[in-house]
């Protein structure tokens, strides 16, 4: 049975995040439902991140196995004819070693947050960004996220919520910019905790509004507490925009 690699690309305003609920649509139903068509098969998607309500992608990978053999772009081309109505896009398609898993295979990630930091509301990014209309320095942002890299306990910026079996992390990159009016913030490690990259953005605000100060941000993560933490930022400014893996597949589209 063939196995397949799927870059995607979706905006997550419509759904209730990348995992099957019951209580409305998700990418993975979306998904699941154009393979449906296209081969009759009935499958389960298997993604390399669960996003949630509203988070965005440009760069998701899930893998799935199908009785028919595709050829990548045949199958890359089919789904994205049954999607036609729904937020998601299939980017590229590969086949994929019989081991390969888009979870579990995965060596790094890596997150964008946009925050549009003006006095105007959104317009065209509306749910696409955290507004934050009081000025913020990105230059101190960068500077107190440098605290942040490397291994450490991040129960700080652990959602009450998360299954991870430990809290422990290895963060490689976490760069904070001014891009014209946006304050972007590129986030990488090889796996992350709930809420982890949201609740970074929302404690680096306070930073950047001056009532914290890079000592400030110290003590928060030594304390190993989410009530020391600052506020968990929106979904709607965060994407996952890369996964990587250890060897590239063979085939492509």
């Amino acid at each position: 049975m063939p196995r397949y690699r799927l870059t995607l690309e979706y905006d997550g305003r419509p759904y209730v995040g990348w995992q099957r609920q019951s209580n409305g649509p998700s990418v993975q139903q979306a998904l699941e439902e154009a393979v449906a068509r296209l081969t009759g098969e009935t499958v389960v998607l298997t993604a390399a991140g669960r996003t949630d309500a509203g988070v965005h992608a440009t760069g998701q990978v899930c893998h799935l196995e199908i009785d028919k053999d595709l050829a990548p772009g045949r199958l890359r081309d089919g789904l994205n004819a049954h999607l036609r109505e729904e937020a998601v896009v299939v980017l590229a398609a590969h086949r994929a070693a019989e081991d390969f898993h888009a979870r579990f295979s995965a060596t790094g990630r890596g997150y964008l947050y946009r925050i549009l930091n003006r006095r105007a509301y959104p317009a065209l990014d509306r749910g696409r960004v955290w507004w934050y209309p009081r000025p913020l320095d990105a230059e101190a942002m960068h500077a107190a996220a440098r605290l942040l890299l490397g291994t450490h306990d991040f129960s700080s910026f652990r959602a009450s919520e998360c299954q991870a079996a430990s809290p422990v992390k290895t963060l490689d990159r976490l760069d904070v910019s001014r891009v014209g009016d946006e304050v972007q913030m590129i986030v990488e490690a090889r796996s992350f905790l709930h809420h982890q990259v949201r609740n970074f953005a929302g404690s680096l605000a306070l930073v950047g509004l001056g009532r914290w100060t890079q000592e400030d941000l110290r003590r928060v993560l030594a304390a190993r507490d989410r009530r020391a933490g600052g506020p968990t930022a929106p979904p709607e400014g965060l994407y996952l925009t890369r996964v990587d893996y250890p060897v590239e597949v063979s085939e492509g589209d």
